[in-house]
């Protein structure tokens, strides 16, 4: 349902480039570039920006790239601009302020509807951190789909840190009406076997349509045999390493599960590439926005840790209510007018691109 309107910002954010100049010829920041045979994401990011983080090309370009690790030559991707802006288009502040002063005179209803009670884990850049603007993209989004879509609806944010309590005790208990931050699957998916984990957020939670989906790369030392597997089946019988209490769902959907491979839960990010590096895991897998901070704070290069540039999995971060709340569907529902009409206005990804230029300037400033 948001393909139509983002697909048409990119396209026609191709169409006034290619006017102007033609389509690029190099990869270069903040201009419109075609594919080549044997691109990847990764090394256009590299050769566009200096780093492998190619989440952003992959915001940008959301609803005309169908798989990250097979980009079919031809495709005109927009690489944004340094400030997360597309080519020739305005910045991203310049469009959320535009977006705000449409919406200022959106008026309340007049019967009192208690505050939406809004809840996030701290320490999670970009998706949800106090020292972020707004609390970070994911709160930004959530906060701005409630005056959106027709709803003018009061909120408040609290950030626990406690994720696994979210879950456990503060969404079931109504603490707190809907949580952030969550990856989700397709619950309609019953193909294959789910665990325990996926059974339970998909029978104990309802949720939004994605609010923003996430490459998930698997990442290996750059001499592993695992660093050239060409499909899911390769992985078998290999230690993987993903984060205690992290969805695995994604990996369930493609067999990648005990007994097929072994599964290594440390605690961060930090420490399933440590694991790689020490030999403990063959293979990390997480966001490759995490991964690209965690080998930063690392010191590491791809010299020394790679990803692989043929598997990979897409994962959805969505809101969600637990079902005991009986306001939980309305709000829900409110939400997923809020986030339809900020895909559609192009205002969900000018607040995405904002946030993770202050995020990756907070990076950059911190290893200089």
């Amino acid at each position: 349902m948001f393909e139509i309107n983002l697909k048409k910002l990119v396209v026609a954010a191709t169409a006034i480039t290619a006017l102007s100049a033609g389509a690029a010829a190099a990869q270069e920041a903040c201009s419109n570039y075609t594919v080549q045979d044997g691109d990847t994401l990764a090394t256009i990011s590299i050769a566009a920006y200096g780093t492998s983080n190619y989440q952003p090309i992959f915001n940008a370009n959301r609803n005309i790239i169908s798989n990250p690790s097979n980009l079919e030559p031809g495709l005109v991707l927009a690489l944004p601009c340094e400030d997360g802006s597309l080519p020739n288009g305005l910045s991203a502040q310049d469009l959320i302020a535009a977006a705000e002063a449409r919406n200022a005179n959106n008026k309340a209803s007049n019967v009192y509807e208690p505050p939406v009670k809004i809840l996030a884990g701290g320490n999670y850049a970009p998706f949800s951190d106090e020292g972020l603007s707004g609390g970070g993209l994911l709160v930004r989004l959530a906060s701005t789909a409630l005056s959106r879509g027709g709803n003018n609806r009061e909120h408040s944010v609290s950030f626990v840190n406690d994720w696994g309590s979210h879950l456990d005790t503060l969404l079931p208990l109504g603490a707190f009406d809907v949580g952030l931050g969550w990856y989700i699957p397709d619950c309609s998916n019953r193909s294959y076997e789910w665990s325990a984990e996926t059974t339970r957020r998909c029978n104990d939670f309802d949720s939004t349509v994605s609010v923003y989906d996430v490459v998930i790369g698997f990442y290996t030392l750059p001499d592993s045999k695992y660093a050239e597997a060409r499909s899911f089946e390769d992985f078998k019988g290999a230690r993987l390493c993903r984060m205690d209490a992290w969805f695995t769902h994604d990996l369930e959907e493609q067999g990648v599960f005990e007994p097929n491979i072994t599964m290594v839960r440390p605690i961060s990010a930090a420490e399933c590439l440590d694991a790689v590096l020490t030999g403990t895991a063959d293979v990390a897998s997480f966001e490759v926005q995490l991964a690209a901070d965690a080998m930063s704070e690392m010191g590491l290069t791809p010299k020394d840790i790679v990803e692989n540039p043929f598997v990979n999995t897409i994962a959805s971060q969505r809101i969600i209510a637990h079902r005991s709340n009986p306001f939980g569907k309305q709000y829900i529902a409110m939400l997923n007018k809020g986030l339809n009409e900020m895909r559609e206005s192009g205002e969900w990804y000018d607040i995405v691109s904002d946030t993770l230029r202050e995020h990756n300037e907070k990076m950059n400033a911190a290893s200089n």
